[in-house]
């Protein structure tokens, strides 16, 4: 139990924000329920005017037995309306709250996940978050529209019949009692042995979305691979693994009804039967008879939902457990705030002594690099030599386990990172465009940029030279990921949205390998003057790309083993003239 309440206490503790939404709309759920067990009693009370008539309890105000029953029409009227009117307000209120509650935990979520770093999210799976973003909050969604509702009513139903009874028939009462103790120790020992079978059934269900990204993303090579077969037979086996865990789950919630039901059979007995000798012997009214055994039956088959309630609530309770070790997981530090001018012309970006590594592999040792401001730098080196990881930490992405990457003499981790990130334009070797138009997709680097600025970084980009084919022209949309484009397409607009971006740093990771040398060569002659004034840093395999930059560094196994302008090491004879030679 110890595991249920603390996860519970979570999520109490993390909605307080919704007191207000909670407390009214439990009222009405109070409300709605308190008139929903009146009509026993109006019953009760139909029971006692015809029996006793001039007797009855309304007598003492309306002697009539007629009018008496003409106030029982009045009353059950307003019971009836009352009820309804409150369901009205408490459904409304529950769904409205659970809505607030999928949305606000699904902002939280993706808000916190955009603070983790690159590392962190190489080592996570894309569908096992997406199933955290979208399931688990539905989960939680689907509880606050139903569960809670279904328990509060139970327990104002549990209180109110239990105070009723013993205060008309104290004796009835311990008897029709009977099986709630029993009903709440089997519901506690449900929830203990249902949890982790759930845990288990949302852990699959993450799996499979995590399958299905996979293959989605990568059906062109399932095709080319003819890999069909094979991962239609992984998605089987994900699938029956999934299956297997609900199969467990449910065997176990289906048992519960039928047992609950058995262990009510003896409240309603000992009422029907106990209640009924009490009658008979004159020391309990007719009508009050009625009334028990109708409210035994509004107190205790009520219970025979139980398990689904607690069933939606151990589905909760384990997205409910997914969420937060996610929400959990720990945002790297970095609360700098000051916000450097960079158009010093001396100014360097500097790593010094920097140690990185992916997990117990390292990529670099005490490297030391400089930038210099206003200048082109290019590097060169092998795959794997760590061109891209350098991309990242300059970027922020990923944080020096050792060392510090300087800024015009200021620690990076001093520096506000969303205005670092700011002033650095980035076209990636992978491209990805978002799902828009290509102008939407342009206009991602500056939101705010006319129509005239997003065609001028078109024009240096070489998107002209292709947008003007299509029908759509600006407006055609790129589908997902860019798929509906070519490479080279791609590759264009990620430029054109960088260079609107119009940064004073412009990184360029093989900016241009995917469009044939024609159009390299005139994006080469556009970005020359766009560049002028502007801290670059190229990362490229054609070196004849680099050739004019201002210096170059080779890497080798995360080392700059050669620095120099590119006639200087050409002259040098080292690993970039062997480069360049072949």
């Amino acid at each position: 139990m110890s595991f249920i309440d603390q996860r519970l206490s979570k999520l109490l503790v993390h909605f307080t924000r919704y007191h207000h939404e909670v407390f009214w709309a439990s009222l009405h759920s109070v409300l709605n329920k308190l008139l929903d067990l009146a009509p026993p009693l109006l019953i009760g009370l139909a029971v006692d005017i015809v029996v006793k008539q001039q007797e009855s309890y309304l007598a003492y105000w309306y002697p009539q037995p007629l009018h008496q029953l003409y106030v029982l029409g009045v009353l059950t009227v307003l019971v009836w309306g009352g009820e309804s009117w409150f369901e009205y307000f408490f459904q409304k209120r529950w769904r409205e709250l659970a809505q607030k509650v999928q949305r606000d935990l699904r902002q939280e979520l993706y808000a916190h996940l955009q603070t983790l770093d690159s590392q962190w999210f190489a080592q996570q799976e894309t569908g096992d978050l997406l199933a955290t973003l979208n399931d688990d909050v539905n989960q939680l969604e689907r509880f606050f529209n139903v569960g809670a509702n279904h328990l509060i009513q139970l327990l104002t139903t549990t209180l109110t019949v239990s105070f009723y009874f013993f205060y008309v028939a104290p004796s009835v009462a311990y008897w029709a009692m009977l099986p709630i103790p029993l009903i709440i120790w089997g519901s506690l020992k449900f929830q203990k042995a249902i949890g982790p079978r759930y845990s288990q059934v949302r852990q699959q269900a993450a799996k499979i979305n995590a399958q299905l990204n996979h293959t989605l993303r990568g059906m062109e090579e399932v095709k080319s691979f003819t890999a069909e077969q094979r991962e239609l037979k992984r998605l089987d086996q994900q699938s029956l693994a999934y299956l297997n865990a609900n199969q467990a789950a449910i065997g176990l919630s289906a048992a519960f009804t039928p047992m609950i039901r058995m262990a009510i059979v003896i409240g309603f007995l000992a009422t029907l039967i106990y209640g009924g000798y009490l009658t008979l012997e004159g020391d309990l009214a007719v009508g009050t008879y009625s009334v028990l055994v109708f409210l035994t039956q509004r107190l205790l088959w009520p219970l025979t939902r139980l398990g689904e309630t607690l069933d939606l609530y151990q589905r909760a309770m384990a997205s409910a457990e997914r969420a937060f070790r996610l929400l959990e997981v720990a945002t790297p530090q970095h609360q700098g705030q000051l916000k450097p001018d960079l158009d010093c012309e001396n100014g360097l970006i500097d790593l010094r002594q920097v140690d990185f590594a992916y997990d117990e592999h390292p990529i670099f040792k005490s490297l030391n690099i400089s930038f210099p401001m206003g200048q082109t730098s290019a590097i060169v080196g092998a795959t794997g030599s760590g061109k891209s990881t350098l991309i990242k930490l300059l970027l922020g992405f990923n944080r020096p386990q050792a060392g510090e990457l300087w800024v015009n003499e200021l620690p990076l981790r001093d520096i506000d990172l969303t205005y670092w990130r700011q002033q650095i334009g980035l076209v990636s070797q992978q491209v990805y465009l978002f799902e828009g138009t290509i102008m939407e997709n342009i206009r991602y680097g500056r939101p705010s940029a006319s129509d005239d600025e997003v065609y001028q970084a078109a024009q240096l980009a070489g998107v002209t030279q292709f947008v003007t084919s299509l029908s759509a022209g600006y407006e055609t949309k790129v589908g997902e990921g860019g798929i509906r484009l070519s490479g080279g397409e791609r590759q264009r607009v990620s430029i054109a949205r960088a260079l609107l971006k119009n940064p004073k740093i412009l990184i360029l990771d093989e900016a241009t390998s995917a469009v044939d040398a024609y159009t390299e060569a005139e994006i080469q002659k556009a970005l020359k003057s766009f560049c002028q004034g502007r801290t670059v840093l190229i990362i490229a395999h054609r070196l004849n790309t680099i050739r004019h930059a201002d210096q170059i560094l080779v890497l080798e196994q995360g080392q700059v083993i050669e620095q120099g302008t590119h006639k200087d090491l050409l002259e040098s004879q080292g690993l970039y003239a062997q480069l360049w030679q072949s």
